[in-house]
């Protein structure tokens, strides 16, 4: 089964710090370090500020696939 096709389980609020961005073909990936000190890649089309502090949302699908998000 196909990642996306899996009902998602449970959304968590997360707060997070932008700590670098990268841009190429339309969308920015950033770069964000969480409140446990682990760091993830978000990809969103918004600006982001360098430095500042952001909610973001880990998503748990039922077949305990994890993936990271801003909020819409």
């Amino acid at each position: 089964m196909d990642d996306n096709a899996s009902p998602i389980r449970s959304v968590d609020p997360i707060d997070a710090a932008v700590k670098s961005a990268h841009w190429g073909k339309g969308r920015s990936v950033y770069m964000l370090v969480l409140e446990d000190g682990s760091s993830v890649f978000i990809d969103d089309d918004r600006p982001r500020l360098i430095g500042s502090h952001v909610g973001i949302e880990r998503v748990t699908r039922d077949n305990g696939f994890v993936f990271y998000r801003f909020p819409n």
